[in-house]
Protein backbone atom coordinates (compact mmCIF):
# COMPACT_ATOMS: atom_id res chain seq x y z
CA UNK A 1 0.00 0.00 0.00
CA UNK A 2 1.48 3.82 -1.04
CA UNK A 3 0.65 6.30 1.11
CA UNK A 4 2.39 9.88 0.85
CA UNK A 5 2.18 11.86 4.14
CA UNK A 6 3.75 14.62 4.86
CA UNK A 7 6.15 16.13 8.02
CA UNK A 8 5.17 18.42 10.77
CA UNK A 9 6.78 21.06 8.87
CA UNK A 10 5.13 20.72 5.60
CA UNK A 11 1.54 20.36 7.18
CA UNK A 12 1.73 23.65 8.43
CA UNK A 13 3.09 25.25 5.05
CA UNK A 14 0.34 23.50 3.56
CA UNK A 15 -2.32 24.42 6.41
CA UNK A 16 -0.54 28.25 6.19
CA UNK A 17 -1.45 28.01 2.46
CA UNK A 18 -4.94 27.35 2.45
CA UNK A 19 -5.63 29.53 5.40
CA UNK A 20 -3.40 33.11 2.98
CA UNK A 21 -3.90 31.40 -0.53
CA UNK A 22 -7.80 30.68 -0.14
CA UNK A 23 -9.74 32.71 2.10
CA UNK A 24 -12.54 33.08 -0.27
CA UNK A 25 -12.68 29.24 -0.83
CA UNK A 26 -13.15 27.44 2.34
CA UNK A 27 -14.12 24.22 0.70
CA UNK A 28 -10.42 24.34 -1.34
CA UNK A 29 -8.88 25.03 2.23
CA UNK A 30 -10.68 22.33 3.53
CA UNK A 31 -9.34 20.27 1.05
CA UNK A 32 -5.85 21.76 1.39
CA UNK A 33 -5.74 20.91 5.28
CA UNK A 34 -7.19 17.77 5.03
CA UNK A 35 -4.55 16.47 2.96
CA UNK A 36 -1.92 17.91 5.29
CA UNK A 37 -3.70 15.81 8.27
CA UNK A 38 -4.31 12.86 6.34
CA UNK A 39 -1.84 12.37 3.40
CA UNK A 40 -2.58 10.92 0.40
CA UNK A 41 -3.60 7.48 -0.43
CA UNK A 42 -2.07 6.84 -3.71
CA UNK A 43 -3.61 3.08 -3.95
CA UNK A 44 -7.05 4.74 -4.07
CA UNK A 45 -6.38 7.68 -6.78
CA UNK A 46 -8.29 6.92 -10.24
CA UNK A 47 -7.27 8.25 -13.43
CA UNK A 48 -8.94 11.32 -14.62
CA UNK A 49 -10.50 8.95 -17.87
CA UNK A 50 -12.35 6.33 -15.30
CA UNK A 51 -13.66 9.84 -13.25
CA UNK A 52 -14.90 10.85 -16.85
CA UNK A 53 -16.53 7.89 -17.54
CA UNK A 54 -18.16 7.44 -14.06
CA UNK A 55 -19.48 10.63 -14.41
CA UNK A 56 -20.80 9.90 -17.60
CA UNK A 57 -19.16 12.47 -19.65
CA UNK A 58 -17.62 12.11 -23.18
CA UNK A 59 -14.44 11.15 -23.96
CA UNK A 60 -12.09 13.95 -24.60
CA UNK A 61 -11.29 14.87 -27.77
CA UNK A 62 -8.33 16.33 -29.19
CA UNK A 63 -10.52 18.58 -30.90
CA UNK A 64 -12.43 19.84 -28.09
CA UNK A 65 -10.90 22.87 -26.32
CA UNK A 66 -8.57 22.52 -23.61
CA UNK A 67 -9.30 24.07 -20.06
CA UNK A 68 -6.77 24.99 -17.22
Amino acid sequence: MAHLTFDEAEQRELRDAARTEFPGNPALAYVLENLAAEGIDLDRCRDWDDIRAEMGLPEQSDEAPHVA
